[in-house]
């Protein structure tokens, strides 16, 4: 009787341990994809502020995975697998989703923001919304806009104050039309490398300049082969949170605004943290010897004015609708 007692006792908790694993167990398991590190503001963000949050709020409910150092592919790739539904979430460079609308491309546009706040005013206002209609349309839905730094000029010739000091420079940049037209527009020759062979590019002469934002100027060491860097602050780079449409649509409306409010919540907590690690980034390379020099609202005006070209250059490309607002954004 003891052995039956003991036995069914047994059976018992095995039962109430089984249904209390499966009432635990999360109804769903979103999947994120970054090519960034640990270490960058984009994932110490979302380990701090939107995975904690989604799967506090939703009760266990909801599991986040996210797979660091482009694990599940480059942004391109992960765009890819975001638009088909096969990855849930990815974190890409704008640049990147210009390959599924080319109307994207608008944030390449040089001096389209002059300041981190005119930036942020307008991916949170007209022109975000407007770029998050076209998304929606490709199955995208955008979660946050955030930031990866404003893009500076280096070289070793000295500090650049007006577009006279472009003159003549081989910078390098990246295989993107925009950039290359507003730096012939300075008088300077662009010319389009891999990123992974600019450092060496820069320490044999085959470039005599570059640019990029501190961020990738500490990381890649570019202090060590340049002397100096001006704030030119020609490109604000923007990264976004995007996740597949139909997923978004199909979760539960409480869960919904959870994951939504979480992607808010999360932008807010990068924008902070970029804007302090690129003071750091800045500090970190004035002591290893770099000189950097800011420019002035009326210092960078004769930069902004030599857009103009540029801005008509590429109006048939990405149509009246968009070019329109950004004009607006730019003044």
């Amino acid at each position: 009787m003891k052995k039956f007692m003991s036995l069914a006792a047994m059976m018992c908790l095995l039962t109430l341990s089984c249904a209390a694993s499966s009432a635990s167990a999360p109804e769903y398991t979103i999947r994120v994809g970054a090519v960034v590190s640990e270490i960058h503001a984009d994932l110490v963000a979302m380990r701090e502020v939107f995975v904690p949050q989604i799967e506090t709020e939703s009760g266990g409910r909801i599991k986040v995975e996210v797979y660091p150092n482009g694990q599940l592919g480059g942004d391109r790739e992960m765009t890819e697998a975001v638009q088909m539904g096969t990855l849930h979430i990815g974190m890409p460079a704008s640049s990147a989703l210009a390959g599924f609308d080319k109307r994207m491309q608008v944030l390449d546009l040089p001096y389209l923001f002059t300041s981190r706040e005119s930036a942020f005013n307008a991916l949170d206002g007209e022109l975000g919304k407007k770029l998050e209609e076209y998304m929606l349309q490709k199955g995208i839905f955008n979660l946050a806009y955030v930031e990866n730094g404003m893009r500076h000029a280096m070289n070793n010739r000295g500090p650049i104050r007006t577009p006279n000091d472009m003159k003549g420079l081989k910078i390098r940049t990246m295989e993107n039309p925009m950039h290359m037209a507003y730096f012939k527009e300075l008088g300077a020759n662009p010319t389009p490398l891999n990123y992974g062979e600019l450092y060496t590019a820069l320490q044999q002469g085959v470039v005599d300049a570059a640019e990029c934002p501190y961020a990738l100027i500490s990381d890649s060491k570019f202090y060590e082969v340049q002397k100096y860097v001006s704030e030119t602050g020609h490109i604000f780079s923007v990264t976004l949170l995007i996740a597949n449409k139909d997923f978004i649509d199909k979760l539960p409306d409480d869960l919904r605004a959870i994951v939504i409010k979480a992607g808010r919540d999360y932008a807010k907590a990068q924008r902070k943290l970029m804007a302090g690690m690129e003071a750091d980034y800045k500090k970190q390379i004035e002591a290893s010897g770099m000189k950097a020099n800011g420019l002035t609202p009326e210092e960078k005006k004769p930069f902004v004015d030599a857009t103009v070209k540029v801005y008509a250059q590429f109006e048939d490309q990405l149509g009246k609708e968009i070019m329109d607002i950004a004009r607006k954004v730019q003044k």
